[in-house]
């Protein structure tokens, strides 16, 4: 297995720190392996275009629908 050096601020570590339970190495190394499942099937579809496209459109859709004042319904 490599090692990989990962460089975090001060203040996410301390926060990291309080849940000392967790395995932090184990939850990146998921992370890391699930991005780059979502990567590999993003290569294997043959139309990146327009799945690129639908990808961004949903992401300008969430930044214009997610704001404070539509968060105040989730408690409804």
């Amino acid at each position: 297995m490599t090692n990989i050096t990962l460089s975090i601020a001060d203040s996410v570590y301390q926060r990291m720190h309080h849940y000392s339970e967790i395995k932090w190495s184990e939850y990146v190394r998921k992370m890391i392996e699930k991005r780059l499942n979502a990567l590999d099937l993003l290569e294997k579809v043959k139309d990146k275009d327009s799945l690129f496209t639908r990808f961004s459109s949903e992401q300008v859709l969430r930044k214009e629908w997610d704001n404070e004042a539509d968060e105040r319904w989730n408690d409804v």
